[in-house]
């Protein structure tokens, strides 16, 4: 398998882009004038880390790359010692993310890792309760902190009773120091997410490695399933859609929600109508927390929560609504899923050949039963809850910026850099103390403007989804089971990457993610903007997926990605409701249209495009 050299990739800059690379940290860069680091470059396996960035990355919108970047590496070579695997190196090339993790080349120093891994992995395994349970508070203290940040204002003079109570302090300089307590913030966040994260996959991993030695033929999938129909707190937002849709049949608003048009329209005639009371409080106690929810991955600025865009979850309530009224159950499949896992267990348990190996896969099993809910309901405090706030704090730090006329508005602060965002402050607070005009309100708005249409002819250019130096044998669990990168997969990506004439392919292959066969229209949906072309019955196509795509789940027959493993968030939730899925299959919304009929094979991975 042959990859473009990274150098190359990148040394064919798109006309209009030069010096896009200021727009990103230093490190991030792929190099050519340090023949060490180069060389390293070349002979490295890179793929495009499009489960988290399927579009390219704002300037400001790396800090969450910066943080795992950080956290993930930290947790597995400084503290974890995981014995094969230290971090996971970053790139950028037009502002697509490239990841590739680093191994421990040396037998000897993978050996004496494993003790250190063993002692300080099996404490959190033996007290993952008690630990879970004091993660929990740490993150919504953390919450709460961002709730109480204040980003204050510049005014014409300062209360007098900074004066009076002797305060010693200006406004200009809080300004400063909140700006960088709510970065800080963020990075805090993300160490508490890879807390508990790899050893989440971890323990699934083990469990993995354990069955595909007793058992070598048998699909990845079944071992999933095993671990399948556990409630996480992941799936509550849509729980809350469910609910907030009987209500309103049961109180006979219903017609009001599914005609009403947009939700400033529906609020205001429900709030007219009496029988809609007690819809309206469940409605508020339901929106603190669960609809901190983003409406995409929460890696994007653009990813409103559903406080945000209310117009969201009343697409998902008017989904369930018309359901109901049909008859139509609209819990999730949860016992037949359950009967299912318990079904498999027994049937691979029964097959072992001792006693001694049902021990260790009972232990190993109950192992990864017990930490799985960690994998889904991190996502909800971190990626969607915290980020929510954390984005329209930034958004406060916009407004002062515009205000002064560094920046045009709001939304153009996603165009900087974090520390270019602190050195425009720096800039606006001492043009203020002063009394003078900002030196930004003449250099940052050239720059923006350009780089919006850098950033527009990102989005049009096609990253491929490896580049570099392919291994031999990629081994690397978390990049399998959460990236759905293998070697086989990186075959079938360059199958489509040789092929003459990609869009008259008749077939793609992937990982089989939740099994079944069926067979339907495709609709490609790039962004939850999108799903709401979604017909019942059609079979989803989208780069990857996110929690506040659920209510899409009642409507389709299938789900097909572009990124993800048997871990991914599209597998997982397939899995679920019992739906078929292939993920990680590398180009299906390159190469699969709306319209198209397709048939999806959950079971093997394989993709028909029938012509």
């Amino acid at each position: 398998m042959k990859f473009p050299d990274p150098h190359e990739v990148k040394a064919r800059t798109i006309p209009g882009t030069e010096g896009w690379e200021r727009m990103y940290p230093y490190q991030y860069q792929f190099v050519t004038d340090d023949p060490v680091r180069g060389r390293y470059e070349k002979e490295t396996f890179w793929f495009n880390d499009g489960l988290h960035y399927p579009e390219p990355l704002y300037p400001f919108d790396t800090i969450w790359d910066e943080a795992w970047y950080l956290a993930l590496s930290q947790y597995n070579n400084r503290i974890f010692m995981v014995p094969p695997v230290r971090g996971v190196d970053h790139r950028v090339i037009n502002g697509y993310m490239y990841i590739s993790p680093v191994p421990v080349k040396d037998p000897a120093e993978i050996g004496k890792r494993v003790p250190h891994f063993m002692e300080r992995a099996g404490f959190y395994f033996k007290n993952w309760d008690a630990l879970e349970k004091k993660w929990v508070a740490k993150m919504e203290a953390t919450i709460r902190e961002l709730e109480a940040l204040k980003i204050p204002t510049l005014g014409e003079m300062e209360e007098l009773s900074v004066v009076t109570d002797a305060v010693g302090e200006s406004q200009g300089y809080h300004l400063l120091k909140n700006y960088d307590d709510l970065i800080n913030l963020g990075i805090k966040c993300w160490q508490y997410h890879f807390e508990f994260l790899n050893l989440g996959y971890a323990a699934y991993v083990f469990f993995l490695d354990f069955m595909q030695k007793q058992f070598p033929s048998m699909p990845t999938q079944r071992v999933t399933q095993m671990i399948s129909g556990i409630d996480v707190i992941m799936y509550r937002p849509d729980e809350e859609l469910k609910k907030l849709a009987k209500l309103a049949v049961d109180s006979r608003i219903d017609g009001a929600l599914t005609n009403g048009g947009d939700w400033g329209a529906v609020e205001a005639g429900l709030r007219k109508d009496p029988r809609a009371k007690d819809w309206l409080s469940a409605l508020e106690k339901s929106r603190q927390p669960w609809f901190n929810v983003s409406t995409g991955t929460g890696w994007f600025h653009h990813d409103r929560s559903w406080n945000d865009q209310m117009s969201v979850p009343l697409a998902g309530i008017k989904t369930y609504i018309e359901k109901l009224r049909q008859g139509v159950s609209i819990e999730r499949p949860i016992e037949k899923v359950r009967a299912e896992r318990d079904r498999i267990t027994a049937e691979y348990r029964g097959l072992l050949p001792d006693d001694a190996s049902r021990k260790q896969f009972d232990e190993l099993l109950g192992c990864a039963k017990t930490v799985f809910p960690y994998v889904e309901n991190h996502l909800f405090y971190v990626e969607h809850w915290f980020h929510s706030l954390f984005w329209n704090k930034v958004r406060e730090v916009g407004a002062i910026l515009a205000r002064h006329g560094v920046i045009g508005e709001v939304e153009d602060v996603w165009l900087l850099r974090r520390d270019e965002i602190k050195s425009a402050l720096w800039d606006v607070v001492t043009a203020w103390a002063t009394g003078v005009t900002p030196r930004g309100t003449t250099t940052w708005p050239k720059e923006i403007a350009w780089r919006k249409g850098v950033m527009q002819k990102f989005k049009e250019w096609s990253a491929p989804p490896a580049i570099g130096t392919a291994p031999e044998v990629i081994q690397e669990p978390f990049t399998i089971v959460l990236w759905g990168v293998t070697n086989k997969s990186l075959a079938d990506w360059a199958a489509v990457q040789d092929h003459k004439d990609p869009s008259r392919m008749n077939e793609l292959k992937g990982f089989a993610g939740s099994p079944g066969v069926v067979e339907g229209k495709a609709r490609v949906c790039r962004t939850v903007a999108e799903v709401s072309a979604l017909q019942e019955g059609e079979i989803l196509v989208a780069p990857t997926t996110s929690p506040s795509w659920a209510p899409a789940f009642a409507k389709i027959k299938a789900c097909v990605t572009d990124v993800g493993g048997v871990m991914s968030h599209a597998a997982i939730v397939c899995r679920e409701y019992g739906l078929p899925a292939v993920v990680g299959t590398g180009h299906a919304t390159k190469i699969i249209q709306s319209g198209m009929k397709v048939r999806v094979d959950g079971s093997t991975g394989v993709i028909t495009l029938v012509r």
